[in-house]
């Protein structure tokens, strides 16, 4: 029988009262957190459109406004964290919101691509103290027994942003100018301030970790340099540029010189000795191989949807729901075919589906009915739930619990900067596809405007709209060109995709035990 010490509240009664409450002002922080990205899907096609409705921005420009966020998002991750620990997660988390309000503000009114990507970056810096304050504070201000019922949400939070967040930017775009997407974020930011301010009490770690700047510079620069050498290959349409490679060269010597300084740091931000054990390796390798495939693709399946279908900003987060749907339906249910199958087989399988629904965008054309959109995106989220669930847990199970914070955190980060790298990777591949495709068709434009006009099939349209009736062919030009670089971009995609099943199949362990499933219920709703 339980003695009344083991059971006594280590939560204090004022806080215990409004611990519901607390966590629907962390789900409010996390949401907009989460909310902003997947409202920039669908208006990067706007932001594409020349002044006044856009601000003309380039392909490579839409790439860097997206990984600008990510970039220092997931490069920071670790070192706040840390600075949560130690200076009191709700002073972290008033800074990191204020921050990200700031930046959405500034964002909203940029007046030049060069300024959106400068002021997302300011929102991924803010974003980058909420993210892990959220959890830290949650485990906080609820016991032992009800953390996974609260994690549990403040979880499906990250899935309701990912399904009302594209409808949220349609009917913005739809009423007013692009900018408004940022703008939406501020006084959600000032209700969960002062809703902060009232509610949630603060905490801290008495023996908090040390920052490890040097880590954290090396990250940022090594990845950043990788980066804009492949967005920049992409631009050019030549990977053999002497600039392209001696930044990607860079790029690669800067990231490995951050292995070495963390294998040599007493206080790493990343502790790559847990890469010595194969199966959390590949299951972090199959994290990043996942979204670097999914977030090339969802980069232009908006530009398929508004610019060659023709659909507005609404329609194309409407079309989107079903992706979103599929994962908050399967999500809690995955566990259920891991029990059946194992962790090697559903993940194997669920990789394979997603190869295949890539691979169906090779098929696509202007005519292609909507409803074949519909479906993938459907066995897309499926698939999506059906990796994570299994993955998810064997991250957790392959480290020992006292590292589960560490492995949470590494997750995130290999989700961010696969993302990020694939978005880099496979829009350069869309960008070469298409100007190789275009630029024959071109000629009736002046020399010194080719090479921007061939840069997107936005900037395409935007010079044939000048040309009035004349511009006619470069529009039907410009939508072929567009479904080639599409259907080449999705074949690169499938083919990650496949690899990324080899690795599971090859590393991941299979149908779990008894012991192992009661271990991973409670680890495994913090990484979803």
């Amino acid at each position: 029988m339980t003695s009344p010490a083991a059971t006594a509240p280590r939560i204090p009664e004022a806080v215990h009262r409004r611990r519901w409450a607390i966590l629907g002002v962390l789900m409010l922080s996390l949401l907009i957190v989460v909310l902003d990205n997947s409202i920039l899907n669908v208006a990067i096609k706007t932001i594409s459109t020349p002044a006044p409705t856009g601000l003309g921005a380039t392909q490579s420009e839409l790439e860097w406004a997206i990984n600008a966020y990510t970039l220092v998002f997931a490069g920071l991750l670790f070192s706040a964290g840390i600075l949560g620990d130690r200076l009191g997660r709700k002073k972290v988390l008033l800074g990191g919101l204020a921050v990200f309000g700031i930046g959405s503000a500034l964002a909203a009114f940029s007046g030049s691509p060069g300024e959106l990507i400068a002021f997302r970056s300011v929102m991924g810096l803010g974003a980058a103290f909420v993210m892990p304050a959220t959890l830290a504070v949650l485990m906080n201000v609820f016991e032992r027994d009800e953390q996974p019922k609260a994690i549990g949400i403040w979880a499906g939070g990250v899935g309701l942003a990912i399904a009302i967040g594209p409808i949220t930017g349609g009917v913005l775009l739809d009423h007013f100018w692009w900018g408004s997407v940022f703008l939406i974020n501020v006084p959600i930011v000032l209700l969960a301030l002062a809703l902060m301010l009232w509610l949630v009490p603060d905490s801290r770690d008495p023996n908090p970790g040390r920052i490890d700047p040097i880590g954290v510079v090396l990250s940022v620069v090594g990845l950043v340099l990788l980066v804009y050498g492949i967005i920049k290959g992409g631009q050019l349409a030549d990977f053999t540029d002497a600039t392209v490679l001696a930044t990607i060269a860079a790029g690669l010597a800067v990231l490995a010189a951050f292995v070495v300084f963390e294998k040599r740091s007493d206080h790493p931000s990343i502790d790559v000795t847990y890469f010595r054990n194969k199966v959390f390796s590949a299951a972090i390798g199959v994290i990043a191989l996942v979204f670097f495939a999914l977030m090339g693709v969802t980069f232009f399946s908006v530009f398929y949807t508004q610019s060659v279908r023709g659909y507005s900003p609404l329609e194309t987060g409407l079309l989107m729901l079903p992706l979103a749907a599929a994962q908050m339906i399967f999500a809690p249910r995955a566990r259920l075919v891991v029990d059946r199958f194992g962790n090697r087989a559903t993940t194997t399988g669920a990789m394979l589906l997603i190869a295949l629904t890539l691979a169906a965008f090779a098929t696509f054309e202007a005519d292609t009915p909507i409803w074949l959109l519909e479906v993938v995106f459907f066995l897309m989220g499926a698939a999506m739930a059906h990796i994570m669930t299994p993955v998810s847990v064997v991250i957790m199970q392959a480290l020992p619990r006292e590292k589960a914070g560490s492995a949470s955190a590494l997750s995130n980060t290999f989700r961010q900067v696969g993302g990020a790298l694939g978005i880099a990777v496979l829009g350069s591949v869309m960008s070469t596809a298409y100007r190789n495709g275009i630029e024959d068709r071109l000629t009736v434009l002046p020399e010194g405007v080719r090479h921007t006009a061939g840069e997107s099939i936005e900037a395409t349209l935007g010079f044939a709209d000048r040309l009035g009736p004349k511009g006619d062919s470069l529009v039907g030009a410009a939508h072929d060109a567009f479904l080639h670089s599409m259907h080449v971009t999705a074949l690169w995609g499938a083919g990650v995709a496949v690899l990324g099943a080899v690795v599971v199949a090859l590393f991941l362990p299979g149908r779990p035990t008894p012991a192992q499933e009661d271990e991973g219920k409670r680890e495994l709703v913090s990484t979803e």
